[in-house]
């Protein structure tokens, strides 16, 4: 087993996509939940055009032994998306995850990003406390996430079914602060995971005179690789309960999707008085918040099941403030 000295850390270069398309391969097979790791050219496409820089952990005669990427998501600023995490079973136990990610957050630093967002597997401990280790806290848990289909090396479970993740936010560099206009129903638990995580946020009330448009604006974005949907609400309009719910249904019942989960843009003052005023009508769950997810702001998501066993006795967590917010997504799960 390699010793932590003689592993060395560089970002790949685009002609070196083929060793991520190898490390995934090798720990995940064919199940990998994002299809363009398998594709060389469109890795070595993301690190020409600056979206992606992937970090290995390599020995002196070139075996690469781990990875992870910075990926910058589409309409965010300030914040880098961490991701793709592999290691080597030569490599376990050596905190060579905690390592590339330390390695990656020194250079997004430099580079002045505010942040960096993570997923990091509910099916066993490790990553996340990787994660706190360097600093970073949990800002939601997304339930049923991981299709059963995929299979890591690293986690425990003894048969298949779908796994949840947790979020998690590493601060990087202070910027300024953005306004949330979050619903009553989770002030609480959103100024904990501010207070907690150092989110470049604070909670303000909405504008009770905000003229509300009539309708909701949505886009539908399909994870067939995932089973799953997700529901970007673009435009809060005063129909947007009945929009999510209707959606919800339509996904869950004639799509056969296992989850469904839907972003509020937390810059709006309508997503407050929307959803105060007809909360109890939502047939969706809290999941957690996004940073920076959407251009100069941050997002709510909520999410709801098909009737589906999310295997909640599984969820492993890290810290206390996990424990912490991972009940209160349990409370509030949609019966």
């Amino acid at each position: 087993m390699a010793e932590p000295e003689e592993i060395h850390l560089r970002f790949l270069e685009a002609h070196e996509a083929e060793v991520l398309v190898d490390l995934i391969a090798e720990t995940y097979g064919d199940s990998y939940d994002a299809e363009w790791v398998y594709r060389p050219t469109e890795i070595a496409a993301r690190i020409n055009n600056n979206q992606l820089r992937s970090a290995i952990g390599y020995l002196a005669d070139g075996t690469v032994l781990g990875h992870m990427a910075l990926m910058v998501e589409e309409n965010a600023e300030g914040v880098l998306h961490a991701g793709v995490a592999v290691v080597r079973d030569a490599a376990r136990g050596q905190h060579l995850f905690e390592r590339l990610k330390r390695f990656s957050a020194e250079w997004a630093t430099a580079a002045g990003y505010l942040g960096l967002f993570s997923e990091a597997t509910a099916a066993h401990p490790y990553s996340q406390k990787a994660n706190i280790a360097l600093g970073a806290h949990e800002t939601g848990f997304l339930l049923g996430w991981i299709p059963a289909s995929v299979t890591n090396n690293a986690a425990q479970v003894s048969d298949e079914h779908r796994q949840s993740v947790a979020l998690f936010y590493l601060k990087l560099n202070e910027g300024p602060l953005r306004s949330m206009y979050v619903p009553k129903r989770y002030q609480a638990i959103i100024r904990n995971i501010i207070d907690t995580s150092g989110l470049h946020s604070y909670l303000a009330d909405a504008d009770p005179d905000t003229v509300i448009p009539r309708s909701t604006k949505i886009e539908i974005e399909l994870k067939d690789d995932h089973n799953l949907t997700v529901i970007h609400v673009t435009q809060v309009g005063l129909d947007l309960i009945k929009v999510m719910n209707n959606e919800r249904e339509r996904q869950l019942t004639e799509v056969n999707r296992d989850a469904v989960y839907v972003d509020l843009p937390l810059q709006s003052h309508a997503t407050q008085l929307v959803l105060d005023s007809l909360t109890d009508q939502t047939k969706f769950g809290f999941a957690g918040v996004f940073p920076n997810r959407e251009r100069n702001g941050d997002v709510l998501r909520l999410q709801a099941f098909a009737d589906i066993d999310l295997h909640v006795e599984d969820i492993s967590i890290a810290s206390d403030h996990g424990r912490q917010l991972l009940d209160f997504i349990l409370s509030d799960v949609p019966k």
